[in-house]
């Protein structure tokens, strides 16, 4: 959809969810449990109308997560909520700051397909947020997080004929509140952090889904290019050089993995070879990590099932235990003494001293 063809609408996003005072610093952890409690713990897809008791059984809303938060996909008939980054993280680990960016982040890239009786507005119901952030905080604010409020929100959305609804004061509220919750200022550091390297599976995985909808399938060579149609880079914080070298290997190791695929065991044969020596390791089967060798933040939270095909595209395997115990600045150390001690096992010495070297380059 151009943006000339876009059509704003708030729909249910107008009521209240009940995210909690800003002041409790419980961010965004009902959303978390609402995750787990209609997957029921399980990385599975599941019914919408399933995913929908379960939520109310436990005497939550349910309309937010469902409409602007999770994904939507008809199958066979039956409305289902998908299995992609969101849902992992909410299941395999603890309620987190990084959970909340990353949430904040689905929210604010706005695909969350389609179900029986929706409009078709409501494939992508905020693009008033998502607008705001790429053009407004990352264009004109340069991610200046501080000077997000209700004000600047609703002179925004409500100046824009794209925006069609009669409120715009409510939304705003709501958004800003939402933001502050779940912690927005966290997007405006220029490093990359574990949340930003989740993002990234997450965009490919709404992104492919979305286009499965439509009936394209999305080659691995179109994924850079679809990250930068999206406006990835500027949804998520300061664009910095170290990010952009950041998606090239992330592209990767969400190819090599499978795409979504990565969460469930219908594997190929050649895989399920190629990551039984991992299984096998004590049969610990919780997610660990993978580790760009030439940037250490560059770690990104995977399946077991998908630790060897890390490995095949460059990157290291860490265990849950060395994912808690990671240290970037220990992580280089022993990186560079192994480089070292493989340098002097090879009989490779250098060819000149530290002084002539310092004089061809005070030369020069």
């Amino acid at each position: 959809m151009s943006s000339g063809d876009e059509v704003w609408l708030p729909g249910s996003y107008t009521k209240n969810f009940s995210w909690g005072q800003i002041k409790d610093g419980r961010g965004l952890v009902q959303l978390h449990t609402e995750i787990r409690n209609g997957f029921d713990n399980l990385m599975e897809d599941v019914p919408r109308n399933i995913f929908r008791r379960r939520v109310r059984d436990s005497g939550l809303p349910d309309y937010i997560p469902l409409n602007f938060f999770l994904f939507n996909r008809p199958r066979a008939g039956v409305d289902y909520l998908i299995c992609d980054e969101l849902v992992f993280q909410a299941l395999n680990f603890p309620h987190s700051k990084g959970f909340d960016l990353l949430a904040l982040f689905a929210f604010n890239l706005s695909l969350v397909g389609v179900w029986k009786g929706a409009s078709a507005s409501q494939r992508r119901p905020a693009l008033w947020a998502n607008a705001y952030i790429r053009e407004r905080v990352a264009g004109t604010l340069n991610w200046d997080a501080k000077k997000v409020n209700a004000d600047d929100i609703q002179a925004f959305i409500k100046n824009d004929p794209r925006y069609r609804a009669q409120t715009s004061r409510k939304v705003a509220t709501n958004l800003n509140h939402q933001y502050l919750v779940g912690g927005l200022s966290g997007f405006a550091t220029s490093k990359i952090e574990r949340w930003w390297v989740n993002a990234l599976f997450l965009a490919l995985d709404r992104i492919i889904e979305d286009r499965k909808l439509d009936g394209i399938e999305t080659p691995d060579s179109k994924y850079a290019s679809l990250l930068a149609q999206y406006g990835f880079l500027a949804l998520t914080g300061r664009r910095t050089l170290e990010k952009e070298l950041a998606v090239k290997h992330l592209v990767r190791l969400y190819s090599a993995c499978g795409g979504r695929d990565r969460f469930f065991d219908e594997l190929t044969e050649v895989r399920i070879t190629e990551i039984q020596g991992f299984i096998e390791r004590g049969n610990d089967y919780r997610p660990g990590g993978a580790v760009h060798p030439t940037n250490p933040r560059i770690l990104k939270t995977i399946p077991r099932l998908c630790a060897q095909l890390a490995v095949n595209v460059g990157f290291d395997f860490l265990t849950p235990e060395e994912i808690d115990h990671f240290d970037v600045d220990e992580f280089i150390k022993r990186k560079a003494s192994d480089a070292i001690r493989r340098l002097k096992e090879k009989d490779i010495r250098p060819t000149m001293t530290a002084e002539e070297l310092m004089k061809i380059t005070r030369e020069r």
